[in-house]
């Protein structure tokens, strides 16, 4: 003989199926336009003024549901080789074992940790990756932009992001003491993110 059906039971695994399935259906990959897209960073030098340099060759993706932030996982790649900062000579010493080291350490990576809401705006906390050091920082986020659709029928979104660290903390540590009292090259670095991403499936 048969055991009943328990109707009450099927209703709560079909809600909970049917839960999973939307939320689901809307998580979305998002990819990096690295045309309409900036990394930029400033430092101290000489305790006068800021330099500003950007590296010129960036990647990276969103996955999750724009609606749900927590569910959001972010990473990005920025290639140290294409660091610029309009200085040819300078650029050849950052690229050096003074300071990025790039032929071991070609990339700066981002991988996030958590998302959380923040006001309107978004706190992304990850592992940044630099000369092969790995620390945790908080990017404060702004956005992301409601969706646009271009000329060309893609989807759209922007964001801004920024943060600080110490580049000591990354084992750069290189300096040159002024003869008046001071260094060189300040510890701080400001980095500001500007990101448009185009929605995929």
């Amino acid at each position: 003989m048969s055991r009943p059906v328990n109707s009450h039971v099927v209703g709560m695994q079909t809600t909970t199926e049917t839960n999973q399935q939307q939320k689901q259906s809307k998580e979305t990959s998002w990819t990096l336009d690295a045309s309409h897209s900036h990394a930029s960073f400033s430092v101290r030098h000489m305790m006068v003024s800021n330099v500003r340099g950007e590296f010129q060759k960036i990647s990276g993706s969103v996955k999750g549901d724009l609606a749900r932030p927590e569910s959001l996982q972010i990473e990005a790649t920025l290639d140290v080789g294409s660091l610029n900062t309009r200085d040819a000579q300078r650029d050849t010493h950052l690229r050096s074992a003074d300071f990025f080291d790039v032929e071991k350490y070609p990339s700066i990576t981002f991988v996030s940790k958590s998302v959380k809401k923040k006001g309107d705006d978004l706190a992304v906390t990850g592992d940044l990756t630099i000369h092969g050091t790995t620390r945790e920082v908080v990017l404060a986020v702004e956005g992301p932009t409601a969706e646009h659709k271009d000329p060309w029928g893609n989807v759209r979104i922007g964001a801004s992001a920024s943060t600080k660290i110490k580049r000591s903390d990354f084992g750069m540590t290189w300096n040159a003491v002024l003869e008046a009292g001071g260094i060189l090259v300040g510890d701080e670095i400001k980095i500001q993110l500007e990101i448009e991403l185009i929605k995929g499936a």
